[in-house]
């Protein structure tokens, strides 16, 4: 039952935080007030025709209600960002919601028929539960509470609690069910239920129309944005697998066990873990869902283990066994930022920097647009290569900044490289995709701690598609090289077994691209204390796949197309390494694209 579930997540220990922001649209919903909520004062007028504990219960009840929505009104006044300081309200909001939940359950015979309870206002008190989960998802990035959330959505729909509100002549009431559908597709994205948010996308069109239709209301355009750009997330991705039949299979691309390759027994690598990301999309035109851009998406579940269900962990009698807890953070803690302002982005910098622990790493992912230099100096310093564009509503242009200041000025609205340098102060992994991605390679390790940026091709052959709408090229060799790697050979859709089978010989590239780099004479210390970590690890290996991948195709031939480094790679032992070669070029003769492939690419340098 939806009540067992809630009440054993509720139990838990760990449960002791959430997410401090909670959408706009609540305090638009606020404004439009609770008309559909009986008055508490409306029981004084039929008291005397109550029984006193039937008055009681009601009492209880709507002071359970209110300080429910005070609760969760207060949790976006909250911080954005440090780990502690939203732990404490988020404790007390979830016990009341505890409490609340099991309270209408167990007097709902009274409250029907004294208090005149409404199914939708029970919808809303799961809605609301359900938002915690993902919000508690948002603030941890324990993907298992991402189950939690779409338990309590896909009851409400199994149940229909928003059933009857369209029958009400009352607009916001029907707002508030096409707010839960498009929070409901959101959980479902994230957990890759693709068929089911095709279903919900095709109910919630069909909820809007009835709702324009009936209500003339000015709020149509937003609607109809939200549905273009869901319609658009779902068929982000270029190349699609099919089974037998001719159906989609949907594939995960987050890390499954023995995703990484093992460390060979007896080398000696970095113990540092990471603990910490921002991952920040400021790419103009980018497709989007909910303040989340497909590199965002990507790169989010590129971070993540695979979700497990926490319901199938729980005893007959909803509680949590002790020994079932996690031992320690399945991932490492995420920060979204979806086109932060400089001082925005500043301001988490410096929160994750403050907070993280001894022996951790701090990720950094930079999706968005270049801003270049205006001119030339003649001392070339940090500020001086350009960077990436933060939030501001200055002129875009095809993508670009535009360039309106004194030359001798910096560009205030964007992220240069000497931004980061105080925090290399603490072990610093940088990934920057853009169209000036190379400015970050004029790093200075002026700390001595472990310090290296993986960067994104600068420009991309013409025959290949723009990848600013569809999701950056770059991000998702990092995401998913298959997916990658097909989509360059201009594949749209791969049979199933064919995909098995390819993602079953990657595996063994990557254990070869892991020997290459563990067993480097020449390569930089910085690559090797990163490498302890599975989730770095595989984001190198990804890395090092993607740059040969891209040196042996035919269409790349500019060096500006090729991903770069800071610390430079041994580029012989790593990315031109012939066995590499003749890796990929097996990988190609198996999807039957070796045409697109130099055979003897060293006689292309």
């Amino acid at each position: 039952l939806i009540s067992e579930l809630f009440l054993a997540s509720a139990e838990r220990s760990d449960l002791t935080g959430l997410l401090g922001l909670i959408v706009e649209s609540e305090q638009r919903e606020r404004n439009l007030g609770h008309a559909g909520r009986p008055k508490r004062e409306s029981l004084s007028e039929a008291e005397e025709d109550i029984p006193l504990g039937d008055r009681k219960t009601i009492t209880d009840f709507c002071y359970l209600l209110d300080k429910s929505k005070q609760l969760f009104n207060g949790l976006r006044d909250l911080p954005q960002y440090g780990h502690k300081q939203w732990q404490s309200y988020f404790g007390r909001t979830f016990d009341v919601y505890t409490k609340l939940w099991k309270f209408q359950q167990q007097h709902r015979q009274v409250l029907d028929s004294r208090y005149g309870l409404k199914r939708w206002q029970i919808g809303e008190v799961a809605s609301k539960i359900g938002q915690l989960y993902y919000h508690y998802y948002l603030r941890t990035s324990e993907t298992s509470y991402l189950n939690e959330a779409f338990s309590f959505y896909s009851a409400i729909r199994q149940r229909s609690y928003y059933y009857q509100v369209n029958k009400e002549d009352r607009p916001e009431l029907v707002v508030k069910k096409l707010r839960y559908y498009a929070r409901y597709i959101v959980v479902c994205l994230l957990l890759n239920k693709m068929d089911l948010v095709k279903v919900l996308v095709k109910e919630l069109s069909e909820e809007i129309e009835e709702y324009t239709q009936r209500f003339n209301t000015e709020d149509q355009l937003e609607w109809n944005l939200v549905l273009q750009e869901v319609a658009a997330f779902i068929v982000a991705d270029p190349v699609v697998v099919l089974n037998d039949n001719n159906s989609v299979v949907i594939t995960s691309n987050r890390m499954l066990e023995g995703s990484a390759p093992p460390l060979e027994q007896g080398m000696v690598v970095g113990q540092l873990v990471l603990a910490d990301a921002l991952i920040v999309g400021n790419c103009n035109n980018q497709v989007k869902f909910s303040e989340l851009t497909v590199d965002m998406f990507r790169m989010l579940q590129a971070l993540e283990r695979e979700p497990v269900n926490l319901a199938t962990q729980t005893s007959k009698q909803g509680t949590l066994e002790p020994s079932e807890k996690p031992a320690k953070r399945e991932n490492p803690h995420k920060y979204l930022l979806y086109k932060p302002t400089f001082s925005q982005l500043f301001t988490f910098l410096s929160a994750s920097f403050k907070e993280l622990p001894a022996n951790s790493v701090l990720l950094v992912y930079l999706s968005a647009t270049g801003v270049f230099p205006a001119g030339h100096s003649d001392y070339e310093g940090p500020y001086d290569f350009g960077g990436v564009l933060t939030n501001t509503n200055r002129d875009v242009v095809n993508g670009e900044m535009v360039q309106k200041r004194n030359q001798a000025q910096k560009e205030m609205h964007c992220l240069h490289p000497g931004d980061l340098f105080p925090f290399t102060r603490k072990p610093l992994f940088l990934i920057v995709d853009s169209s000036n991605s190379s400015a970050y390679k004029n790093f200075s390790n002026l700390f001595g701690q472990p310090l290296v940026s993986l960067l994104s091709p600068t420009v991309y052959p013409k025959t290949v598609q723009d990848p600013s709408q569809q999701g950056s090229l770059f991000t998702l060799f990092l995401y998913s090289p298959l997916l990658a790697f097909s989509s360059i050979c201009g594949l749209n859709s791969i049979r199933q077994g064919l995909w098995e089978q390819a993602q079953e010989f990657l595996c063994k590239v990557f254990r070869d691209i892991g020997q290459m780099i563990t067993r480097s004479r020449t390569i930089d210390q910085a690559f090797l204390q990163f490498f302890g970590d599975e989730f770095l690890r595989l984001i190198l290996i990804r890395f090092v796949f993607c740059s040969a991948v891209l040196r042996l195709h035919k269409l790349f031939r500019e060096s500006r197309s090729f991903p770069e480094s800071y610390p430079e790679l041994p580029k012989q032992e790593t990315v031109e390494s012939s066995l590499l070669q003749r890796h990929i070029l097996d990988l190609a003769a198996m999807l039957d694209v070796h045409n697109l492939f130099w055979d003897d690419s060293l006689e292309t340098y």
